[in-house]
């Protein structure tokens, strides 16, 4: 995952990074689309790793989630509108998400573990045995994962790795709010289930 990306054609005009950090995603979002090239690398820090988490653990692997991630930001760079359309976070999941729609709708999903450098590396290392029970969750987690109906496990990843609202969610999915909280209701009920040892 690079650090910079190009501007949007546009000159480009640089403001004082401490100006930056208080202001929204869609007022960033509006300043890229005038040329401002730091408005864009702090809406990028602001979702790099929640985005690129969300397409690793709902992509068959990590080098379809990095042309997914890669994909998703061009399509943010190219976007005409500066997010007329809802707020900048919804409209970056839901790129991301017609994006594997796309290119995965006849493909089995293998979610994968954190384990696979999406994290900063932890300062202290767990030890041995602390590290077996950590592994062995993980995998039971990607497989029990792995197992909820489709449906289920989209609405789980969207709610848990995007902080996106349940209305935004269910605006996403074209579906209704209480079909949402059914989903998750049943997901959160089936892992808590299988994970009981591990909570």
């Amino acid at each position: 995952m690079g650090n910079g990306w190009p501007g949007n054609g546009s000159s480009v005009t640089l403001y004082p990074m401490k100006d930056l950090s208080a202001l929204t995603d869609e007022q960033l979002f509006k300043r890229f689309h005038r040329g401002d090239a730091q408005a864009f690398e702090t809406l990028y820090t602001r979702y790099r790793k929640s985005l690129y988490i969300y397409l690793l653990r709902s992509s068959p692997g990590p080098a379809e989630a990095e042309d997914l991630y890669q994909e998703t930001w061009s399509r943010i760079i190219r976007s005409p509108t500066p997010a007329g359309d809802g707020p900048f976070k919804a409209l970056i999941f839901r790129i991301a998400r017609n994006l594997q729609i796309d290119g995965y709708r006849r493909r089995t999903l293998h979610l994968v573990s954190d384990n696979e450098n999406t994290t900063e590396p932890e300062s202290l290392d767990p030890d041995p045995e602390d590290r077996s029970i950590i592994d062995d969750c993980g995998e039971l987690l990607k497989t029990e994962l792995g197992q909820l109906p489709e449906e289920q496990r989209e609405a789980f990843l969207l709610k848990e790795e995007t902080g996106l609202t349940l209305e935004q969610i269910a605006e996403m999915i074209n579906v209704g709010r209480e079909t949402i909280k059914s989903r998750l209701r049943y997901a959160l009920k089936r892992l808590r289930r299988a994970l009981e040892d591990c909570l």
